[in-house]
C-alpha cells in the first residue's frame, strides 16, 4: 500500500491501518489513514489507479477526505469480527471457513455466548505476554447463527485482544460438543487463565467485517 500509494502520488507515503489481527486471518472490511501534502482531487480516479498496481488480494473501496484529528485505529468505537464454520464438506470454503461436520448444540452456545456481556476482562481468551496495558472489553454482540451450510459467529465489542475471537470460538464448540457447560464457560472467564480456555479455532475461518467510528 504504502509503496503503491507513493509511486502514484509521487510522494513519500505513511499509511497507518485500523489495527492488526492474527496471521491468517482476512477482512473484508478494513480502514487505514495517510497523509497527504495537496489536496486529492479525483478520489475515484485515485482508487482505480490503486487498484490497478496493488496485487490481487488487496482491494480498494473507497477513499475519503477525514478531519485532520481522525486516527484509523484510535478513533474506532467498535469492531465486529464473523468466523465461519462449514457443516459440510465443501472444498470451495477450505480456505474461508473451519469445517466441522459433528453435532453443535448451537442454543447452548448461544446462551453461553450471552454470558460474555456480563464480563469486560478476556483475560482467559488472550495470547500470553502480550504488550497490552489491560485485558478488558466491552462485548456489544455476541451471536451464532446458522446460515446455508454455515455456522456464523458474530462478535462486536469496544476492542480486541489477540487471540480473544479464535479463542472464545474455540471454547464455545467446546460447550456445543458437550464437553463443558454453560456453567463451566463461566468459570473459564472468571478464573482469568488461558490455560481454562479451549484451544484456539483455525485462522482462516475469521474475518473482520465491520469497524466503527463517530466521524
Amino acid at each position: 500500500m504504502e509503496k503503491t500509494l507513493s509511486t502514484v502520488l509521487r510522494e513519500e507515503i505513511a499509511v497507518v491501518g485500523a489495527g492488526r489481527t492474527d496471521t491468517g486471518v482476512h477482512a473484508s472490511f478494513y480502514v487505514a489513514h495517510f497523509d497527504v501534502s495537496n489536496e486529492i482531487a479525483e478520489p475515484e480516479k485515485l482508487m482505480y489507479h490503486l487498484n490497478r498496481f496493488l496485487p490481487g488480494d488487496i482491494a480498494i473501496q473507497k477513499i475519503w477526505k477525514v478531519g485532520n484529528d481522525l486516527h484509523a485505529r484510535f478513533s474506532a468505537i467498535s469492531r465486529t469480527y464473523k468466523y465461519f464454520i462449514s457443516t459440510v464438506k465443501d472444498p470451495f470454503q477450505t480456505e474461508t471457513s473451519f469445517q466441522y461436520t459433528g453435532f453443535l448444540d448451537v442454543e447452548k452456545m448461544n446462551e453461553a455466548a450471552l454470558v460474555l456481556y456480563e464480563y469486560q476482562d478476556f483475560t482467559s481468551f488472550s495470547k500470553l505476554h502480550t504488550d497490552v496495558k489491560t485485558n478488558n472489553c466491552k462485548i456489544f454482540q455476541a451471536e451464532w447463527k446458522t446460515e446455508n451450510n454455515q455456522l456464523v459467529f458474530t462478535i462486536k465489542a469496544d476492542r480486541f485482544l489477540r487471540n480473544m475471537v479464535r479463542a472464545i470460538v474455540g471454547t464455545l464448540l467446546e460447550v456445543g460438543k458437550g464437553k463443558i457447560t454453560v456453567d463451566d464457560f463461566r468459570k473459564v472467564i472468571e478464573m482469568k487463565d488461558r490455560g481454562a480456555a479451549g484451544t484456539s479455532v483455525p485462522a482462516h475461518g475469521l474475518f473482520l467485517v465491520d469497524i466503527e467510528y463517530n466521524a
